[in-house]
């Protein structure tokens, strides 16, 4: 827990979102916001007819770490289910509140293991995939 918080990786990702656009007619979208700093994600997504998310648009006002991690999830989204969504959703919760001790299987995750100890920078870390699984779960519907 020596690294420091904002690292190189963490400001890399930060400017480099992916799907950075929003959708024009998205099957679901979904906003979430940090009520400790006001960070805010909003997430569109369609399905393909297998229900698995095809298109994804964000636009995504955070911090560096919100940021970082809406490109963490961005990166990866596209082909997951909507219960694979909220099972990584899910597994960040845990592992951001110490309830489990490894890192989530989505890849990068391990970059936040600084921010492990800053409960208050949590919420913004979990915007986005909070925003994907929702979004996901009610184009499923």
């Amino acid at each position: 827990m020596d690294a420091p918080l904002y690292n190189d990786e963490i400001l890399r990702l930060a400017v480099s979102i992916p799907h950075h656009e929003r959708l024009a007619a998205p099957m679901a979208s979904a906003e979430k916001r940090s009520p400790i700093c006001g960070s805010r994600v909003t997430v569109d997504v369609n399905l393909n007819a297998s229900g698995r998310v095809a298109e994804l648009g964000l636009l995504v006002r955070a911090c560096a770490l919100g940021q970082a991690s809406s490109a963490l999830m961005a990166s990866h989204a596209i082909g997951k289910s909507p219960d694979e969504l909220a099972a990584a959703r899910d597994e960040l919760t845990t592992w951001l509140a110490g309830e489990r001790h490894d890192p989530p299987e989505w890849p990068g995750l391990d970059l936040f293991t600084p921010a492990l100890g800053v409960t208050a920078r949590h919420p913004s870390i979990r915007l986005a995939f909070e925003a994907v699984a929702q979004a996901a779960a009610e184009a499923r519907r």
